[in-house]
């Protein structure tokens, strides 16, 4: 990794030292969008030195002071948040989803003693580390003045927070069980480290049309999600039996979602860096820099088609591309909570769920005692929100499993708490329209009391996940149950609403929700859903997953039973 210890914000910038200079070689025909000359104004990056510089010492009115700086900051991992003032959020990169002990010790030290919110919550506290869905760690109420000290603590135990977001490549994330998984196919964790070492704090792939999300597995689970990426790398094997990587390009949700496009290329694991390095040169030269709403790499690659965008990889690749080999991803497993075998004897890793994501600081300062304690002193962070435990001796799991945290975050909950994935939500959220992660939780726990037993509990896990807007941060395409923030009208009142959809998965049975329902109130939400989860648990055939089930239900018939009305119903095909 290119951590430098002596650098303040814990990489080194590089580009700047080599004399590269930022140009404009862009396909552009009309006029630029304002973040797109904001950029060429100033290079992203250089906000580094700037917030230690001015904006630390100054406070958060000189950042306004400045165009487009607010934009700028996002390439060192800071968002303002909804509260305004000197409230920031901090995301910190976690390559892979792997942390050491002292890296998440680190993480949750810096959460409590510089992110602790003014005010309480009954569920959560009032310091936050959160899991998220690209495996990064979030952090709130962290001001500004205190960001230069928290990048040093970061540095010295090889952290970052510089791209965790920004026009450039996010957090490379993987399955979190790589390298002990005892059915994966090849390690993917070292290729997406080697990935993340090539683009972070990298002057000449660092301003991209958007953001680019990157993924790359060698399991057989899909748990990196390669269809929704901007790249995914899943395991293949060619003809010769070589194991390696096929390559999917322009994934993504959000408004326009878009399942990724097979391009028939292989690579080897010592190609993937150059590989990825020319996808960003083909998104920095093609992708739209006009519009930023068209400017995700999903429209570049439905503009030129898989067999052009291919065309387009070949002419800037170092290497030549060679065509795909024979998939080996059987499904989409979603997640590693439990405790499962690995591949090296008598070991273990124990997957703890952790709903919607959120933690406080000092509980992952002993999620770290317990890695050191019982494993092999490692962390591991999934794309649902959780965390794993590596490494752990088979004649020690039950006392792991005795200890308190592993009460609260347990690795056998109920199928719906186990499921629930969350947004940061209008909490904190400048563009959320409702509170998602209070009401996740409430939710999930309300359905594992009513239904948590029986056949809906043998489904394993129904993955809910709710987005307090349309920007699809938690997912809600490729969840059982989807939810989207929205509002409606109750009499004269305007009160918290949700879009309602089902049947999503990723996997080889990839397909995303069905919007069933627009704006119910968030109040009436448990008991519509209490409605259909008890009619599934009554119509499912034997191992009929949720997603199957509601694919084969007509919509108006979902919506008929979210809203209590009596329906008639026949056997289906």
């Amino acid at each position: 990794m290119p951590y430098d210890v002596h650098s303040p914000y814990g990489v080194s910038l590089r580009g700047r030292e080599r004399g590269v200079k930022f140009v404009n070689p862009y396909r552009v025909t009309g006029e630029l969008s304002e973040v797109e000359r904001w950029k060429l104004e100033r290079h992203p990056l250089e906000v580094a030195d700037a917030v230690i510089n001015t904006y630390a010492l100054k406070g958060p009115k000189a950042i306004g002071a400045v165009a487009g700086e607010s934009e700028r900051l996002k390439w060192v991992g800071l968002y303002p948040q909804l509260q305004g003032g000197d409230a920031f959020m901090l995301r910190v990169k976690v390559p892979g989803g792997f942390l050491t002990a002292a890296q998440a010790r680190e993480i949750g030290v810096v959460a409590e003693a510089f992110g602790e919110g003014p005010e309480e919550s009954a569920v959560f506290g009032n310091s936050y580390a959160d899991l998220t869905t690209r495996q990064d760690v979030q952090i709130h109420w962290v001001r500004i003045g205190d960001v230069p000290r928290i990048w040093k603590r970061f540095a010295e135990v090889g952290l970052t927070t510089v791209q965790a977001c920004g026009d450039s490549a996010r957090n490379v994330v993987s399955c979190p069980v790589s390298g002990v998984d005892a059915d994966e196919v090849l390690d993917g964790r070292r290729a997406a480290l080697a990935i993340t070492e090539f683009f972070t704090g990298n002057r000449e792939y660092a301003n991209l049309p958007r953001k680019f999300k990157m993924s790359v597995t060698g399991c057989r689970e899909d748990c990196a999600q390669a269809e929704i990426q901007d790249v995914g790398l899943w395991p293949a094997r060619a003809g010769d039996g070589r194991v390696g990587f096929n390559v999917l390009v322009g994934g993504g949700l959000g408004d326009g979602e878009r399942f990724a496009s097979d391009v028939d290329v292989f690579v080897e694991p010592d190609q993937v860096v150059e590989l990825t390095r020319a996808v960003a040169q083909v998104f920095g030269e093609l992708g739209n820099r006009e519009n930023r709403g068209q400017a995700r790499m999903r429209y570049l690659v439905q503009e030129l088609g898989p067999e052009g965008f291919r065309s387009e990889l070949a002419a800037r690749s170092s290497f030549q591309l060679e065509p795909a080999g024979e998939e080996l991803t059987r499904r989409y497993r979603g997640d590693h909570v439990g405790v499962h075998p690995q591949v090296q004897p008598g070991l273990c890793y124990v997957g703890c769920s952790v709903p919607v994501g959120r933690m406080n600081g000092i509980e992952l300062v002993e999620a770290a005692r317990l890695a050191e304690q019982y494993g092999d002193g490692t962390l591991h962070l999934g794309t649902d929100q959780n965390f794993v435990l590596t490494g752990v001796p088979e004649d020690r799991v039950d006392d792991l499993l005795s200890e308190e945290l592993l009460g609260k975050y347990s690795p056998s909950p109920g199928p719906f708490v186990r499921g629930v994935v969350a947004c940061t939500g209008n909490e904190f959220c400048r563009f959320a329209v409702v509170e998602t992660k209070e009401r996740a939780v409430t939710w999930a726990r309300r359905l594992d009391e009513a239904l948590g037993e029986g056949a809906v509990a043998d489904a394993g896990v129904i993955r809910m996940h709710f987005s307090g807007c349309s920007a699809s941060c938690a997912q809600p395409q490729i969840a059982d149950i989807g939810f989207r923030g929205d509002t409606a009208h109750v009499g004269e009142r305007i009160v918290e609403a949700v879009d309602i959809g089902m049947g999503g998965s990723l996997g080889t049975d990839a397909g995303f929700i069905d919007w069933v329902e627009n704006a119910r109130p968030a109040e009436e939400v448990p008991d519509a859903l209490v409605r259909v989860l008890q009619r599934y648990r009554h119509e499912r055939r034997d191992g009929e997953p949720f997603y199957n089930w509601a694919r084969r239900t007509p919509n108006d018939e979902l919506r008929a039973t979210l809203a209590g009305l009596a329906i008639e119903t026949g056997e289906r095909r």
